[in-house]
C-alpha cells in the first residue's frame, strides 16, 4: 500500500535565510545595473578643467580684496598718525590757553579804572592794560584753533573708525574666497585621483605636447612689439617659463595670472593693477586678434577672469592653472574677450 506520509514542511528559519539572501541578490544586482559608470579620462579632464576655471576666477576675487585689505591697513596707519599729531597738537593749544588764562587772572583781579586810580605809575598801568588787551585777543585766537583742532581731531577719528570696519568686511570677503578656491581646488584633485596612474601620465604628457607645438608656432618676429617696455616685459615674462602656477603668488617663484603679468610689467618700470579686471582696463583695447602685438595684455572668459601675454602668431604666454608652469598656449583654448596696450 502506497504511502500517504505528508511531506516534511521546509524549516521556517531556513526559508527566511533564503528568502532574505535572494533579495540581497536582486539588490545588489539592480544596484550594479544602476551605479553610474566610471568616468572616463575626457569627463574627468572637463570637470577638472572647469573646477580650475571657477578656482581661478575666484582667485582674481580673493587677490582684488587682498589688494583692498592692504590699502586700508595703509589708510588706517596713517588716519592714526594723523590722529595722534591731532591730539599732541589739541594738547599743546590747551596748555597755552591754560597759561594765558593765569596771565590774565593774575594781572586782572581789580576794575581797571580802580587800577588805574590807584596806580602810582599811571604808563606803566596802561603798558599793562594794552598788554592784557593783547593777551585777550592771543585767547580768542588760541579757543578758535583749539576748536577747529578738535573738528579735525573728531572727523579722522570718524574716518578711521569707517575704515576699520571697511576692513573688517573686506577681511571676511578675503576668508569666504580663500574658503571657495581651497575648495575647488580640492575637488578637481579628489576628481584627478579617480584616475589611474597612467591616465594622469596621459594628461600630462597631453599638455606637455600641446605646450611644446605652442611654443613652436610663437613668432616674436611676426610683427612689432606694442612698445619696448611691452617688449621688456614679455622678456620677463619668458625669463619665467616653467614657473609653477599657484593662486594669489605674484613672483618671483611662482605666479598665478595676473600675478605674472604685474611682476613682467613691474620689470620693465610699469606698475600694473593687481587683478585681471583692473588689468583689463590699462590701456587701449584692441577688440581684433589681427591688431595685437607681442606684449600686449589679453583677457579671457566674460568676467575677465584671466590675463596672459600676447606672444605672437596666435599664441599666448600665461599662468594658466593649477598644477601646471606658466607656458606657451594657443589663444583660442580659451574665449578671447579682448587685447589691451598698456
Amino acid at each position: 500500500m502506497a504511502s500517504h506520509r505528508r511531506p516534511k514542511q521546509p524549516n521556517r528559519t531556513r526559508v527566511t535565510v533564503l528568502t532574505a539572501t535572494a533579495a540581497a541578490a536582486v539588490a545588489l544586482t539592480s544596484q550594479a545595473a544602476h551605479a553610474d559608470p566610471k568616468p572616463t579620462k575626457k569627463e574627468v579632464k572637463a570637470k577638472v578643467d572647469k573646477l580650475y576655471e571657477e578656482a581661478e576666477a575666484a582667485t582674481e576675487k580673493y587677490n582684488g580684496a587682498k589688494e583692498k585689505q592692504e590699502k586700508l591697513e595703509k589708510q588706517i596707519s596713517n588716519l592714526q598718525d594723523s590722529v595722534a599729531r591731532s591730539q599732541d597738537e589739541l594738547n599743546d593749544l590747551r596748555d597755552g590757553l591754560g597759561s594765558m588764562a593765569t596771565a590774565q587772572y593774575r594781572g586782572g583781579g581789580m576794575d581797571p579804572s580802580l587800577q588805574l586810580f590807584l596806580s602810582a605809575d599811571p604808563d606803566s598801568y596802561l603798558e599793562k592794560a594794552s598788554a592784557l588787551d593783547q593777551l585777550g585777543s592771543k585767547q580768542s585766537s588760541a579757543l578758535k584753533k583749539i576748536q577747529s583742532k578738535q573738528r579735525t581731531l573728531s572727523q579722522q577719528r570718524d574716518e578711521a573708525s569707517g575704515k576699520l570696519k571697511d576692513l573688517e568686511a573686506t577681511r571676511k570677503e578675503l576668508g569666504k574666497k580663500k574658503k571657495e578656491v581651497q575648495g575647488k581646488l580640492a575637488e578637481a584633485q579628489r576628481l584627478l585621483n579617480s584616475l589611474t596612474a597612467q591616465e594622469r601620465r596621459q594628461m600630462a604628457a597631453e599638455e606637455t605636447r600641446a605646450s611644446r607645438d605652442s611654443a613652436a608656432r610663437v613668432d616674436l618676429g611676426s610683427s612689432a612689439s606694442a612698445s619696448q617696455r611691452a617688449s621688456a616685459a614679455l622678456r620677463a615674462a619668458q625669463s619665467k617659463i616653467g614657473t609653477p602656477y599657484v593662486w594669489g603668488a605674484t613672483g618671483p617663484n611662482s605666479f598665478d595670472c595676473s600675478g605674472l603679468t604685474s611682476w613682467a610689467y613691474a620689470q620693465a618700470g610699469v606698475s600694473l593693477p593687481r587683478t585681471s579686471q583692473a588689468q583689463a582696463n590699462a590701456g587701449t583695447r584692441i577688440y581684433s586678434q589681427s591688431q595685437l602685438a607681442p606684449g600686449d595684455l589679453v583677457i579671457f572668459y566674460s568676467d575677465l577672469h584671466h590675463v596672459g601675454f600676447y606672444a605672437g602668431n596666435g599664441q599666448v604666454l600665461h599662468a594658466p592653472r593649477t598644477g601646471a608652469n606658466v607656458r606657451y598656449e594657443s589663444i583660442n583654448n580659451m574665449p578671447f574677450m579682448f587685447g589691451v596696450r598698456v
